[in-house]
């Protein structure tokens, strides 16, 4: 990928836990261009959510980062403190999944956009206020110079998350980090919220990654997906590839379990048999194989090779795949 704005290269996050070490996140690649909208998506525990922390440096205390983040050639894994301080809210805004948790509950709305504003470009308590209601108003909160004087417990879910795309977007970041922001609202109100970072991208030409689950999202708003399992990507592709291509069985069962036209509504919904793998104790080989319907279908001879080798992420028509039988086109 030509003029990378992020580039994650052999990412590795581990969390020392009671009873040995989780290796969250293992030798993860990842680019993001200028402008480009992209998402990491996957099952809760696939490592999505410690790649973006470990970017941030944002992890636990038992948790520790080797590999590299650069933010447009800038190394961010073991940067001090203060340098990911000017990064973290200025160069890279962040959204995350719960703004109630997010938000001061103890602070009115222009106490803490002021103080990024403050701290950020030096402005003064006015200039702040104005340019705080100018953003509000931006991200289609009504009667703004009222709304900065409420606290988040005043805010209906929508409105609080708007507050946190303002907040996101008051230091023009090149990079907008959005983590799962729709999880918690209703349909309604997630549609409205994915229009509105749609439009701010587009307005600013900031790149976005989005990090979720919802492959609904993914197709509404990305232009390259990377699909997380086990604390690897298995498939990375553009978003006409991986909807109607993907090469991954674990990407098409993520496909085939999303609701479908045609379908009645009582019908099932098909699942992954079986559960991810223990990241305390993983396989050495492929940790899809004991999940994947693909390879129930190959003889027992090929097979054996699912279970003794790792498969590496290698080109395959126009994805990357880490998988030892990629999905043909006859198998979409």
């Amino acid at each position: 990928m030509t003029d990378a704005l992020l580039e994650v290269r052999d990412l590795h996050v581990r969390f020392s836990v009671r009873g040995g070490e989780v290796h969250a996140v293992r030798g993860l690649d990842l680019s993001v261009a200028r402008g480009e909208v992209a998402a990491i998506v996957g099952e809760s525990g696939s490592g999505k959510s410690a790649t973006m922390l470990a970017a941030l440096g944002l992890l636990d205390v038992n948790a520790t980062a080797t590999g590299s983040v650069k933010l447009d050639g800038i190394e961010l894994i073991g940067a001090p403190e203060a340098a990911l301080r000017r990064v973290r809210g200025g160069r890279i805004g962040m959204i995350f999944q719960d703004p109630m948790t997010s938000l001061n509950p103890v602070f009115t709305v222009e106490k803490q956009m002021g103080e990024v504003l403050k701290l950020r470009f030096g402005m003064n308590r006015e200039a702040a206020r104005q340019r705080s209601i100018e953003m509000l108003g931006t991200v289609g909160i009504p009667d703004p110079a009222t709304r900065l004087t409420s606290y988040p417990h005043e805010l209906s879910g929508g409105q609080k998350q708007r507050v946190m795309i303002a907040m996101a977007l008051l230091a023009e970041p090149q990079l907008l980090i959005a983590d799962e922001p729709t999880t918690a609202l209703d349909v309604t109100v997630q549609a409205q919220i994915l229009e509105l970072i749609k439009a701010m991208q587009k307005r600013m030409g900031a790149a976005v990654l989005f990090i979720t689950h919802d492959m609904g999202v993914v197709a509404e708003m990305c232009d390259e997906v990377a699909v997380m399992y086990a604390g690897r990507i298995v498939e990375e592709a553009n978003i006409g590839d991986t909807f109607k291509r993907s090469r991954h069985p674990y990407t098409k069962g993520l496909l085939r379990s999303l609701p479908q036209k045609g379908r009645g509504k009582k019908a099932e919904l098909p699942t992954i048999e079986g559960v991810v793998p223990s990241l305390l104790k993983p396989p050495t080989f492929c940790r899809f194989a004991e999940r994947c319907w693909k390879r129930k279908s190959l003889p027992e001879a090929a097979q054996k090779k699912c279970f003794t080798e790792d498969p590496l992420l290698r080109p395959f028509h126009n994805s990357l795949v880490a998988c030892h039988y990629p999905l043909e086109d006859h198998e979409q």
